[in-house]
């Protein structure tokens, strides 16, 4: 069987676990069970999701994200992680994956749009900022050879109901959209084809259909 390695924010988790279901028949499917935040906290625990998940070095593909958190405007107006740092991160997290997992094909997944307007707190989060952060990260992966997902455009446009919250996609709908996205992107790259998924069954209920 194929070996694939999601890794990502709160957007993955959000799919992580109806991909596992959809490719339960031809590849394994690891991921953390954590949030992986930004940049410089995948610098950090890379190593670590590596040993928590058990995936070994021999994943072929790994699709992750990371971006929502670094252009995260603080309450100083200020993003986390500045967008030439982001940059740099981006690299050493590259450098890293080919260290790790040397077989493993890469697909970078686009940053998802937010909806601006329920952002009224002091945290804030801009179209805009996401859509320079996505190009930086799409200089960078095809840099080293990866590919890129491009969930901010698969999800552009949508419907209002398939958004959980101002950043998330924790709907039926919104759920099956943006993994039928991830799904596809897995498939052409591995030559793989998943099985249907019925949202009807397993929504709400996926940890139990998957035994844990």
């Amino acid at each position: 069987m194929k070996k694939i390695l999601l890794i990502g924010d709160s957007i993955r988790l959000g799919y992580c676990r109806y991909v596992k279901y959809a490719f339960k028949d031809v590849a394994q499917v690891y991921y953390p069970t954590e949030n992986c935040r930004f940049t410089t906290y995948v610098i950090r625990n890379l190593h670590e999701w590596k040993k928590q998940t058990e995936c070994g070095s021999d994943i072929d593909l790994i699709h992750w994200n990371v971006g929502l958190w670094d252009c995260l405007r603080q309450i100083d107006g200020e993003v986390l992680i500045p967008l030439d740092e982001y940059k740099r991160n981006l690299e050493r997290i590259c450098r890293m994956i080919r260290h790790h997992f040397p077989k493993a094909r890469m697909i970078f997944a686009t940053s998802t749009p937010v909806q601006e307007a329920l952002y009224t707190g002091e945290f804030k989060r801009l179209n805009r900022d996401v859509e320079a952060y996505n190009a930086v990260a799409a200089e960078v992966i095809t840099a080293f050879g990866g590919e890129i997902d491009d969930l901010y455009t698969h999800m552009t446009g949508i419907p209002e109901e398939y958004y959980s919250d101002k950043t998330h996609f924790n709907t039926k709908e919104g759920t099956k959209h943006i993994t039928a996205a991830v799904v596809q992107s897995i498939e052409k790259a591995l030559d793989l084809t998943a099985s249907p998924v019925d949202y009807d069954t397993v929504y709400g209920n996926i940890e139990s259909v998957l035994g844990f």
